[in-house]
């Protein structure tokens, strides 16, 4: 159909009339608010400055760590001390040009929620790697997690081995480096000559298989069962006044007596005020402890302690250059010049540095990239040696011995060389036909 020239200039003028309302709007829209950021300017950090659009997406780690419960007293300092660390690689420009997100989440000593909380670090916050956990009972809730989502978790503690994951890199020593060394040097002349065992623990997997393997070495010693007492209590006991008389009366036999302590989380705060009430003085019998270092003691008066002993890999005591600085930007960072540094701290500082690493190694935070690049990697300890990632995910390090002095700090007695970790002991039946890759 035809149009008449009129009615085409009119079409023309109304068209000209609707683009230019359109633009008027858009001015006046434009006026009244700024453009809706981009996805890469939408951070949740409100602490750094909007980012430009081309900047990259933060590598996200989780940190699962108990703030509350029990294990609180244990587990919050490496909480803090992850935060520093991720801060430090940030100030440096991160990794591959990218930050480091920390996301903090607190099992609260519950150990279903750890699994919970691993399972939403990997499935909804996306995270490349997990630093965390404390106690053996909260590793074994999240490793079928980790296993089932191919994720990574950095556990920083020493345990009582009988494990070799693929999805887990061990930060701490099992009982072959650490406390059957620890048992021997108590059984040595320098350690006092021992023939009696007290094997104290907390009702949970690790002191249980630790006390297994330990009771094993015994017996290969010759040390009969009669001279093996072996207890366990609950997580957060705190009436000790009925065990300690009885390790006494145990220790009384003619022969000089010894507790290894497997002990965890709160209860060593009552175990040993108890100790120093009943007046257990360390030359009369001894107590080696492996999870008791400089953060739990703070809530004791140690000066009835002292003599007693622990057995780490690092006590923040040892006197090298690298311990300084490392002391040193702990203080800065917590802006507290008597805030302590103990074992899992030294063991999360490796494992976080092999980690950062191996994503540079990699160029990639991808997890079977980070499988890979582990391998092999090392990282000087502040306590002076250097430390290895073996092909069995487990780090070979030194054996310490430590006496507490009355400052709470430790004497180091003891001190080996890097030993090369075996998880599979020769004490274990089962285990005996196991070849662990190293």
């Amino acid at each position: 159909m035809n149009l008449s020239r009129r009615r085409c200039i009119g079409l023309a003028a109304n068209s000209l009339a609707v683009l230019a309302l359109g633009n008027g709007l858009a001015t006046f829209g434009c006026e009244r608010s700024s453009p809706s950021p981009t996805p890469t300017e939408t951070k949740t950090d409100t602490k750094t400055e909007p980012a430009a659009a081309a900047e990259a997406p933060p590598i996200k780690i989780g940190i699962l760590h108990s703030l509350s419960g029990t294990m609180a007293i244990s587990e919050t300092i490496l909480k803090d001390f992850m935060l520093m660390q991720v801060k430090e690689l940030n100030d440096k420009g991160g990794l591959l040009g990218r930050k480091i997100e920390p996301v903090v989440v607190d099992p609260a000593s519950n150990w279903p929620l750890f699994a919970e909380k691993a399972r939403d670090l990997l499935t909804r916050e996306k995270v490349s790697a997990v630093f965390g956990c404390w106690t053996s009972v909260s590793r074994k809730s999240v490793l079928p997690v980790f296993e089932e989502l191919n994720g990574l978790l950095f556990y920083p503690l020493e345990y009582e081995g009988e494990e070799q994951s693929k999805n887990i890199f061990y930060g701490g020593s099992v009982p072959q480096n650490k406390a059957i060394p620890a048992v021997e040097y108590l059984m040595s002349e320098k350690g006092g000559g021992v023939k009696r065992f007290v094997l104290e623990g907390t009702d949970y997997v690790y002191p249980r298989t630790s006390n297994l393997i330990i009771r094993g070495f015994l017996k290969s010693k010759g040390v009969a069962d009669e001279d093996i007492r072996e207890n366990y209590t609950p997580f957060g006991f705190s009436d000790w006044q009925t065990e300690v008389a009885a390790i006494k009366r145990f220790g009384t036999a003619g022969k000089h007596t010894a507790v290894i302590s497997t002990i965890n989380g709160d209860a060593n705060v009552p175990f040993y005020k108890e100790l120093g009430n009943q007046a257990v003085r360390a030359t009369e019998i001894p107590v080696i402890a492996f999870s008791v270092g400089e953060e739990e003691l703070k809530g004791v008066d140690t000066k009835p302690l002292v003599g007693h002993l622990a057995g780490w890999s690092y006590f923040e005591s040892v006197d090298t250059p690298e311990n300084k600085i490392f002391i040193d930007k702990w203080h800065a960072y917590i802006k507290d010049d008597k805030a302590v540094t103990n074992d899992p701290m030294e063991s999360a500082y490796l494992l976080f540095n092999m980690w950062s690493q191996a994503v540079t190694k990699a160029g990639s935070p991808d997890v079977e990239a980070i499988k890979t690049a582990m391998i092999g990697q090392t990282v000087m300890s502040p306590a002076g040696y250097k430390a290895v990632m073996n092909p069995n995910h487990h780090i070979s390090k030194p054996v310490m011995i430590g006496e507490v002095r009355a400052d709470g700090q430790f004497k180091i007695v003891y001190h080996s060389d890097p030993i090369t970790p075996e998880p599979w002991s020769p004490y274990v039946k089962a285990d005996q036909s196991k070849v662990s890759a190293n």
